[in-house]
């Protein structure tokens, strides 16, 4: 009687559980090379820049180089707070049918500038980090972070899920939405390196 009650309990764990899907080599290329080039696009972006330059405004309402920097090294912790809330739950495949864009258009909606909105205030640069090699050093802390994980994680990424008023993605997804944020504001510190007032040194 003993032996058939284990294998019934065997048998129900089997049943209900659901195994952690570690990512692909693929998939964890893509997340490793996205999160990696876009550090390195941010670096050679604001490499050797002067303080006037760091801190020049196209307008009074723009934000500075200083400013954008600032707002990605914020958002790398904020973001990533998708990714650790999501680990909390438990893996779920029967929700897959709510991920409706693709890993590629997860990267381009987010790094496009063609759209452009007012972020939310807890993203605003404000100096919290006291200085832009201060910025740059808790940016590059946190990013080398998030590498090292998707380099080594055996986490199911792909079934738990962060939902964002502009849609479900998966873990993974989460990842490169963040990859994809800072090449976003990347882009626009290039924009103001590109204005005709900026200075020369």
């Amino acid at each position: 009687m003993r032996t058939i009650v284990l294998c019934l309990m065997t048998l129900a764990l089997v049943s209900f559980s659901v195994p952690d899907t570690s990512l692909t080599d693929q998939e964890r290329k893509l997340g490793m090379d996205q999160l990696t080039n876009s550090k390195n696009h941010l670096l050679t972006a604001i490499k050797g820049l002067s303080p006037g330059q760091l801190n020049f405004k196209a307008t009074p309402t723009s934000w500075s180089i200083a400013e954008c920097t600032e707002h990605i090294a914020i958002s790398e912790s904020l973001l990533y707070g998708m990714v650790e809330d999501a680990l909390k739950t438990p893996a779920d495949p029967s929700r897959r049918g709510e991920v409706k864009m693709t890993d590629e258009q997860v990267i381009g909606m987010i790094s496009s500038r063609d759209s452009k909105f007012k972020t939310a205030e807890p993203f605003e640069p404000t100096g919290k980090f006291g200085s832009h090699d201060g910025t740059v050093k808790e940016f590059l802390a946190k990013r080398d972070a998030h590498i090292a994980y998707v380099k080594s994680t055996k986490d199911d990424l792909r079934n738990r899920y962060a939902v964002r008023p502009f849609g479900t993605f998966d873990t993974f997804q989460a990842i490169l939405f963040m990859a994809g944020h800072s090449e976003r504001h990347t882009k626009q510190i290039e924009e103001v390196k590109a204005d005709p007032n900026f200075p020369k040194k």
